[in-house]
């Protein structure tokens, strides 16, 4: 085994096919307030954490955003999410890719930074044991994407240093955290962003979607 010996993952765009339904609840919320944002410009701050997300969007928008307006822009967010949660599935290979890893007993992690209610149920779309899985979420860190946080904590949860860790995204807010974190990061193009922006963004190997990292995992060193 290579020294990077666990894999931490994102969930949306990375394993679950949800990117989009985001997009257009956040645009939703953004809406519902008072502030037109073009959609493209809500897909390139897919990622981040919820409040850097507010803020970016909202000062581009040249409102002005506080604690009020943040706490009601989420809660929009995530009752317009959750009625678009049934039409959303996992991503080609992600189920097989899990079960693989932890078959070759390779640990592996879901970091996230959605919150555990809006997380919980894209999770269990996969038919996995959810008691079983280490997920560490928003709520559970000081800080979120592009902060390394939560794959700080993910790795410490599987009892290894970052250091010995693949992250594997699909945005660049995910690999700027890996690389904050001393982690390898592995990009996927399954989020909407560009081969070359993952890779100016840390991702050393780049996959189509978790069905091309399973077939490809020998680029990382893994043997199995």
């Amino acid at each position: 085994m290579p020294a990077q010996t666990a894999f931490l993952f994102d969930l949306d765009g990375t394993l679950i096919d949800s990117v989009y339904q985001h997009v257009l609840s956040w645009a939703e919320a953004l809406t519902a307030e008072g502030i037109n944002v073009p959609i493209w410009r809500i897909h390139r701050r897919i990622g981040m954490s919820g409040g850097l997300f507010s803020q970016a969007l909202v000062r581009e928008s040249g409102a002005s955003l506080d604690a009020a307006l943040q706490a009601r822009l989420s809660q929009r967010h995530a009752v317009a999410f959750k009625t678009r949660i049934s039409a959303i599935k996992p991503l080609p290979g992600a189920e097989l890719l899990l079960r693989h890893l932890t078959a070759c007993g390779i640990p592996w992690a879901i970091a996230t930074s959605g919150l555990m209610e809006t997380a919980l149920p894209l999770i269990e779309k996969m038919g996995l044991p959810v008691d079983d899985m280490t997920v560490v979420t928003r709520d559970q860190v000081a800080f979120a994407k592009p902060n390394p946080d939560l794959f700080i904590e993910a790795a410490r949860r599987l009892g290894r240093s970052p250091a010995e860790c693949f992250v594997v995204g699909d945005s660049i807010w995910d690999l700027l955290a890996a690389q904050r974190a001393d982690a390898l990061g592995v990009g996927l193009l399954s989020g909407g962003y560009g081969e070359e922006e993952l890779v100016r963004a840390g991702a050393f190997r780049i996959f189509a979607e978790p069905a091309s990292l399973l077939n490809g995992l020998f680029e990382l060193g893994i043997r199995s």
